[in-house]
């Protein structure tokens, strides 16, 4: 299966948002990530799907891909590593799915077992990661040449280094925080795309 090149993926975090989820979803759809990314870990099951339904009809009428995290709703299947390695073999076929990674050894793996598109970080220092230092650039250019499939970086990824992200082999990158918090949706994917 093939991925776009070169997009955003914004990836949630209810807890990140001052105002209604939904209306933020909303609003980050109007300018055209390449995916929605429902990170929701501490719901369970009924409540995440219930959640993922509400998010997917958004993306839908904004032909925006939406990607069901951890219980499968919709095309798009995210998975920890862990998990991944435990369940890749009995997603359908017909499913793109994708894993996290923080290694080109985790990289191999996880193409291995059939992953779709990888989600490689934390690139840089990051508040989601606080004390822990970011991989590096040398980190997204090393995962990107150990596999043929699509990588996303993740993990501080601002205007000021997205190209140097993209320079280093990703394909694409995620986003949290700032499309959780931005004041200014505009502006942030403006920088984030010039």
């Amino acid at each position: 299966m093939t991925i776009c090149m070169s997009k955003i993926i914004c990836v949630t975090n209810r807890k990140l948002v001052k105002e209604d989820f939904l209306s933020r979803i909303e609003k980050i759809c109007r300018f055209s990530p390449y995916a929605v990314l429902l990170r929701e870990k501490d719901l369970p099951q009924d409540e995440y799907l219930k959640l993922a339904e509400s998010v997917k009809k958004i993306c839908d009428s904004y032909k925006i891909n939406f990607i069901s995290h951890t219980f499968l709703s919709g095309k798009y299947l995210h998975l920890p590593l862990g998990k991944f390695s435990l369940e890749s073999s009995g997603i359908p076929q017909d499913i793109i799915k994708g894993t996290s990674v923080h290694s080109v050894e985790d990289a191999v793996k996880a193409e291995s077992l059939g992953a779709d598109y990888l989600i490689a970080g934390h690139v840089f220092e990051t508040a989601c990661k606080a004390g822990l230092k970011g991989r590096g650039l040398k980190f997204v250019e090393e995962v990107s040449k150990s596999v043929s499939i699509p990588v996303f970086a993740i993990g501080g990824i601002s205007a000021d280094n997205y190209k140097s992200v993209l320079s280093s082999g990703a394909q694409g990158f995620a986003i949290m925080s700032s499309a959780m918090t931005s004041d200014n949706l505009e502006d942030l994917f403006f920088r984030l795309t010039h």
